[in-house]
């Protein structure tokens, strides 16, 4: 031990961050345990190292007694005062007891110590780092993928990402860049693992605040979240300010804002609607694409009845009832969807019927709907049978037109005008 050695320990701490204290304390530890391993030694020993010079030196401390019980630890008072008459019962007699071939062992101790605390010490600093990333996006490089998990690389450190918070049906390459929530930092044995996910719902929010500037102003907020991951996301969005569209400012010019998240997420397709505190108006919105004709709600029970047109019934729903399972977990109401048919067939049946304060606009647009949440009658109508009630219901508008249209003539016609010029005709 010398100068360059505790020169060298003041470099790593400027460099590592490890505390040049606790690098000589823990070299102190590890040479007590060599000394006593490699000399047979049984004795209270300590070490001591000099923070200036680097020396270093064996030291030996019993407590001075009248009879010696524990030889390992006391010495007699008879003994302490050959060294020093002033010693009494109770004093700590020190007496250096360093071996002329320890200098070559402390070497190798004081490295293997070092090297140790420079592991932990950067995995110290990679967790502090990323334990503060918890719940942020992050690039990520995909490094190996097993069988049920895929390992990557984030910066420094290793991430993981279990086949739970893979995308359905999307397939990551070896060296790929991909965006990834983290949800959470673990210490283990070989440093820091970070886990990662790609479903969950917190990545889409994280990736609207990257692409519009008016989320991180808070100018524009995002309400609720919900996702069917690989397949389809709702949110709901409001503005803190007057005259500010939010789902227009989600969307982007061209949707061109939208679309780079959308292409981050493999193609999943993704929803933002109106949020409204009106709760008729907020199932409606939630429903999109479908027309909602008239709703009825149950503040206690935070159910509500929805009725659409008929040739809208399988697209309210949704393929396997997607859409109106989203709509009931983004706005946390059990609904029951029926076509404006089956509500009639009710009404004739049992003499139900809606109240009129929660009837909508016929032109009001709806939203989506989600999972337990969602009651639904008599919705088994192929792609092909909804293609020919569309059709059937646009020949049955045509028509409607034409018949009012022929009317408005009719009414143009002036009756009193008519009479006058038949007498005129009779006259002549």
């Amino acid at each position: 031990m010398n100068e360059q050695f505790i020169y060298a320990l003041e470099e790593l701490e400027k460099e590592k961050g490890i505390n040049k204290e606790i690098l000589v304390e823990t070299i102190e530890a590890a040479l007590i345990s060599a000394y006593k391993k490699n000399f047979g030694s049984s004795e209270n020993v300590y070490v001591e190292i000099n923070e200036e010079t680097g020396d270093m030196k064996v030291l030996c401390s019993k407590s001075v007694v009248d009879e010696v019980e524990n030889p390992n630890e006391e010495v007699s008072l008879e003994e302490a005062k050959k060294k020093n008459i002033a010693y009494e019962v109770g004093d700590r007699l020190e007496t250096e007891v360093t071996p002329e071939a320890f200098g070559r062992l402390a070497a190798q101790t004081a490295k293997q110590v070092v090297m140790q605390k420079i592991r932990e010490a950067e995995r110290g600093v990679i967790y502090n780092q990323y334990m503060e990333k918890e719940g942020e996006v992050l690039t990520a490089v995909v490094h190996r993928i097993d069988k049920s998990k895929i390992f990557m690389e984030i910066g420094r450190a290793e991430g993981l990402m279990l086949p739970s918070e893979c995308i359905r049906n999307e397939r990551l390459n070896v060296n790929e860049r991909v965006k990834v929530y983290i949800t959470e930092v673990k210490k283990t044995s070989k440093g820091p693992q970070i886990m990662v996910s790609r479903t969950h719902p917190n990545l889409v929010i994280r990736l609207f605040e990257i692409e519009v500037p008016e989320i991180r102003q808070n100018v524009v907020e995002i309400k609720n979240i919900a996702r069917e991951a690989g397949f389809r996301t709702k949110i709901s969005v409001a503005a803190t300010e007057e005259n500010i569209d939010p789902v227009g400012a989600c969307v982007g010019q061209k949707g061109s804002r939208i679309e780079r998240v959308v292409e981050e997420l493999n193609g999943e397709k993704i929803d933002v609607i109106p949020w409204s505190d009106d709760y008729v108006e907020y199932i409606a919105n939630a429903l999109r694409p479908a027309k909602v004709i008239m709703a009825q709600i149950d503040e206690e029970a935070k159910s509500a009845k929805v009725i659409v047109p008929d040739n809208q019934l399988s697209l309210a729903i949704g393929r396997e009832g997607q859409n109106a399972r989203l709509a009931a977990k983004l706005t946390g109401w059990k609904i029951d969807i029926k076509s404006q048919t089956q509500v009639e067939e009710d009404i004739f049946s049992d003499g139900g019927g809606f109240d009129s304060e929660d009837i909508l606009d016929d032109e009001m647009d709806a939203v989506e709907i989600e999972d337990d949440d969602i009651v639904v009658e008599d919705t088994d109508i192929s792609e092909e049978k909804e293609e020919e009630i569309v059709e059937e219901e646009s020949k049955e508008e045509a028509e409607e037109e034409i018949k009012t249209e022929d009317e408005e003539e009719v009414e143009d016609i002036d009756l009193d005008e008519l009479l006058s010029d038949i007498e005129e005709t009779i006259d002549e």
